[in-house]
């Protein structure tokens, strides 16, 4: 896999805003973004579209998929399984574009001692009366469900410190609290890689150009004798490479 470009990995509460910091990020930043789609087991929330949102998928397949080494990284969370495929990702990375991966604490925790390279960066949500809030304001939670993910909420908080093998689990914890200052703080955490992109895309665009110059540039007739060119005779053909290798001894025949 390329790892040219690494990846942003975004982890946090359920209902502190990732969907929406990374909906922004790919709004401001066009076709720079690339989103590793997941794979879940859980139902698909009003207005979320499979292979976009997530892969929506049965337990019975999602378990075949674990036996093949599909994942990156895949958990059981909230009594759903969600997991992350080296598919995914590679299909991002190969394309020249900054992979965004949004996973749980246990998958970040996986993709680190996996080796992905990347910016961890965990957010937080202003308070828990807050984050009670945004997950109330969704109308997709059971009152069970709400409290369950709340009740996780604490763990999920006390990972922002932690470390794996010396190294800790994310670069940076934001407090999404406003969200203008978050994007803000993302952006210039991630810096290097945008730049990055954004000279891949320029370079590109100058070759695209300059080929396209090169073809306009040709008349009718100097295409057609490029084309002619590419065509000869069985005896021209002979011819040349008599006189190639009359060339290398330094003679060359009439």
């Amino acid at each position: 896999m390329n790892g040219d470009i690494p990846c942003l990995v975004i982890a946090g509460p359920s209902g502190v805003g990732k969907g929406t910091v990374i909906n922004q990020l790919k709004a401001r930043h066009p076709g720079v973004f690339g989103f590793s789609v997941s794979h879940a087991t859980r139902n698909p929330r009003p207005g979320e579209v499979d292979g976009v949102n997530y892969h929506f998928v049965s337990v019975e397949i999602f378990e075949e998929l674990i036996a093949a080494n599909s994942f990156l990284e895949h958990a059981k969370v909230h009594s759903n399984y969600y997991g992350t495929s080296f598919m995914s990702i590679k299909d991002v990375v190969s394309s020249g574009q900054l992979c965004i991966l949004d996973i749980d604490v246990q998958g970040a925790r996986s993709a680190r001692k996996a080796g992905l390279k990347g910016t961890y960066v965990f957010f937080t949500p202003p308070s828990m009366a807050e984050l009670e809030r945004r997950l109330r304001g969704r109308g997709t939670e059971t009152e069970a469900s709400l409290q369950e993910r709340l009740a996780n909420c604490a763990d999920e908080m006390a990972s922002s410190s932690e470390v794996i093998d010396g190294v800790k689990l994310f670069d940076e914890v934001i407090c999404n609290n406003v969200l203008e200052e978050t994007i803000a703080s993302v952006e210039k955490l991630i810096k290097p890689q945008l730049a990055k992109v954004y000279e891949l895309r320029r370079r590109e665009e100058a070759e695209k150009k300059k080929k396209a110059a090169s073809e306009a540039a040709q008349t009718p007739k100097s295409r057609a004798a490029v084309a002619a060119g590419k065509t000869k005779t069985f005896k021209e053909e002979v011819k040349i490479g008599w006189m190639v290798s009359f060339a290398h001894c330094g003679v060359v025949p009439d």
